[in-house]
């Protein structure tokens, strides 16, 4: 097994790093003061041999395909059936209950099971390899040949809350490291000027179900926990000193902060969040001149902005966040999550025919943009995108007129990164219930994307109390047929 990912956060060596900070008599507070008064020489210096920085690039484990990951979450779970896995069977037996050869699946509320809902999409195959691709989704569906639809998904959670925990941790109950926190713990970072790790949603009126733990580490060091960007023109809030503050003033603030924050630490040696603190400080420095430059759309072309959609007021919100996506994975942070339906708004439990065709105007020009854009300027071949929800939804009915949570059988698809494209991985029964053919839980799901990053689910490894943990608890397997067809 290596060795390369070892906790060395929890098995401190003879002197820690805290220990380290409080004898040199200056910490991280203080380089970044050193930073703002234009000494650049003393940020290079603390990195000279004397600290180690956890979001230092390392090496996978074996080779990679891809370089980094940018996870597109519809929250609220869109529908496989309606989208991107046709069931003819479906509008056939509509309006009757499921035949009784089925097994009786169990709902999110408990409600009595209802009659079959039709499905009636126009559906078009498209691309060299012919996937089938709904009326709904027409932007995405010109990129066909790149992606690599999996028919066959299948997890536990059947309600929001656990279904979005377990998607982005691996198991429904709270208390483990996100999956971007786990990626940005083994491969650290390719550009020290950035968030190794950025999340963004899009609508800053609602939250994401679970808020920060979604992107948090848990047990882990803060350190690796992921950055929220902000949505709109303003990506990094309070990034820069106001004009009316001297520097002179600010000098002082800074030295008293780097003064409590040594004087805290001192018998607070594993309290995490202060380390992770520390560094912000480090980082917020070196992104004054990195960080406007990565989030400034201004220098892109007009028919750049126009393909992402962000001349529409229905795809601007998403569409600009996948642009930063493209911008930021080009500049090397590792790992970008963008969540489309903020506050569960993919979950139509009625209605469906008016929202969620909705949803999918809001996310598909964006995401069909950046398919493209990865692909003309060389990135997509490095860049794992990946795309799905928490769950799908069921073939029966609720509310006579939407669809309730289906946690056994729905889709999700991953393109770039090694993938091979223009095929279709598993299947679902006749009417979409359950995942029959190729099945992947979400834990296969992660091991697949672990898999292409170069990363074993059993060498990479953190030391817990005592206890090695790993990233989907030994469980999961990676499926081959996304790299062989």
């Amino acid at each position: 097994m290596s060795k390369q990912h070892k906790s060395e956060y929890v098995d401190a060596p003879t002197q820690s790093r805290r220990n380290w900070l409080q004898q040199a008599g200056m910490g991280f507070g203080a380089v970044a003061l050193s930073g703002l008064a234009s000494t650049e020489a003393a940020l290079a210096a603390s990195h000279a041999g004397k600290v180690k920085n956890p979001l230092a690039a390392k090496l996978p484990h074996f080779t990679p395909r891809a370089k980094s990951v940018i996870f597109l979450f519809m929250e609220g779970g869109p529908s496989h059936i309606d989208l991107f896995d046709p069931k003819p069977a479906l509008n056939k037996l509509a309006g009757k209950p499921l035949p009784g050869s089925f097994k009786r699946p169990l709902t999110a509320m408990g409600e009595q099971e209802s009659p079959l809902l039709a499905c009636p999409r126009k559906w078009k195959q498209h691309g060299e390899s012919g996937t089938w691709v709904s009326e709904w989704l027409p932007h995405i569906a010109q990129s066909v040949d790149d992606i690599a639809v999996l028919r066959g998904c299948w997890t536990n959670g059947i309600n929001h809350a656990g279904g979005v925990c377990q998607m982005n941790t691996v198991t429904p109950l709270a208390g483990r490291p996100s999956l971007g926190s786990w990626v940005t713990y083994g491969l650290g970072s390719e550009n020290e000027n950035l968030p190794a790790f950025v999340v963004m949603q899009d609508d800053i009126k609602r939250t994401v179900v679970n808020g920060p733990r979604n992107w948090g580490t848990a047990f882990m060091p803060a350190a690796f926990q992921g950055t929220r960007f902000s949505n709109g023109d303003v990506p990094i809030p309070n990034l820069f000193t106001p004009s009316t503050v001297e520097q002179s003033r600010q000098q002082k603030k800074l030295s008293l902060l780097n003064q409590l924050n040594r004087q805290h630490a001192t018998s607070r040696e594993q309290q995490s969040e202060l380390e992770a603190r520390i560094l912000s400080y480090e980082l917020a420095f070196r992104m004054q001149a990195a960080a406007p430059e990565a989030v400034d759309l201004a220098t892109e072309t007009k028919e750049t902005l126009d393909n992402y959609g962000l001349n529409n007021k229905e795809t601007k919100s998403f569409g600009r966040n996948c642009l930063l996506a493209r911008r930021l994975v080009e500049r090397g942070v590792r790992f970008v999550q963008l969540y489309s339906g903020t506050g569960s708004q993919w979950d139509q439990h009625s209605d469906l025919e008016v929202k969620h065709p909705k949803m999918c105007r809001s996310m598909d020009q964006g995401v069909g943009a950046l398919l493209k854009d990865l692909k003309q300027r060389g990135l997509l071949d490095e860049t794992l995108v990946v795309w799905g929800g928490e769950f799908g939804r069921t073939p029966m009915s609720e509310k006579g007129d939407g669809r309730d949570h289906n946690p056994t059988g729905f889709t999700m698809w991953m393109a770039g990164g090694g993938v091979k494209g223009g095929q279709v991985i598993g299947n679902t029964d006749e009417l979409g219930l359950y995942a029959i053919e190729d099945k992947m839980h979400v834990q296969d799901i992660h091991v697949s994307i672990y898999h292409l990053l170069g990363l074993g689910k059993l060498q990479l490894e953190y030391l817990h109390q005592g206890r090695p943990e790993r990233p989907t608890l030994n469980q999961g397997s990676f499926m081959k047929k996304l790299v062989t067809g």
